[in-house]
């Protein structure tokens, strides 16, 4: 009899939001490595959504998870979920005392209110059938603070204190929630930053590289499964040491 892989997600499904790029597509592409079907949820890019679902055998389907119904309708068509990453999320920085209510409700409603928006849905199935696994992605601004990002660091701490309490409530039915908090990883958002702010990341971090998507997603790829099955309410940081 062979034993089962480490982090494997056989015979799981699971949902991933925000998927069609960056860390959200690498986390995709792991899940679906690992062995389970994978929704590839995206609010833009059709084709790169499309290209991946159709490369790792999944589904693409389009949502505005910032909308309370859109939410509920992406959950539902992804059907029963044992895996479900909150990946999504936007930033609008800007010098609070200039930051408009439009910047403000985007990024809380994009990268926050999504967050209780598909967990709210997936969670009565979760807690019928007494398993599953949530990941949402956070980041060290929500640790640590950024200047000019005081709306994106506010919504990414909710995060961390949401899956906390949510940890809490779902324990008693198997069901885990946990938090994965990036720092400075390889996007297209880090390649357009000048090159003395990429040095400034790099001086910070103890492993003195930026990190790749990858890294992320093996991450959430090991939370997500069954040899994490201990683990709920965790806040794993996946920074190079920054957050020491």
């Amino acid at each position: 009899m062979t034993a089962a892989a480490f982090g494997s997600l056989e015979g799981k499904h699971a949902l991933v939001t925000g998927a069609s790029r960056g860390i959200g597509r690498a986390i995709a592409a792991s899940l679906a490595e690992a062995g389970a079907s994978v929704v590839v949820s995206y609010n833009s890019g059709v084709e790169e959504a499309e290209t991946l679902a159709s490369k790792i055998g999944g589904r693409a389907v389009q949502a505005d998870v910032s909308d309370s119904e859109s939410a509920r309708a992406l959950v539902e068509q992804a059907g029963d979920l044992d895996v479900l990453v909150n990946n999504a999320g936007v930033t609008r920085d800007g010098l609070l005392v200039r930051m408009s209510d439009e910047d403000w409700d985007t990024v809380i409603d994009t990268n926050l209110a999504s967050v209780f928006y598909t967990s709210r849905a997936a969670v009565r199935g979760m807690m019928k059938r007494r398993s599953g696994s949530i990941v949402n992605i956070s980041s060290i601004v929500g640790i640590h603070g950024n200047w000019g990002q005081t709306n994106y660091a506010a919504s990414k701490a909710g995060i961390i204190g949401f899956t906390k309490a949510l940890a809490r409530e779902l324990g008693s039915r198997n069901v885990r929630a946990n938090v994965v908090v990036p720092g400075y990883v390889k996007t297209r958002l880090t390649d357009v930053l000048p090159e003395e702010a990429t040095g400034g990341m790099l001086e910070a971090t103890p492993l003195g590289r930026l990190g790749d998507p990858e890294d992320v997603a093996g991450a959430v790829r090991f939370l997500a499964s069954e040899d994490a099955s201990f683990i709920t309410g965790a806040v794993l940081l996946v920074d190079g040491g920054l957050g020491m």
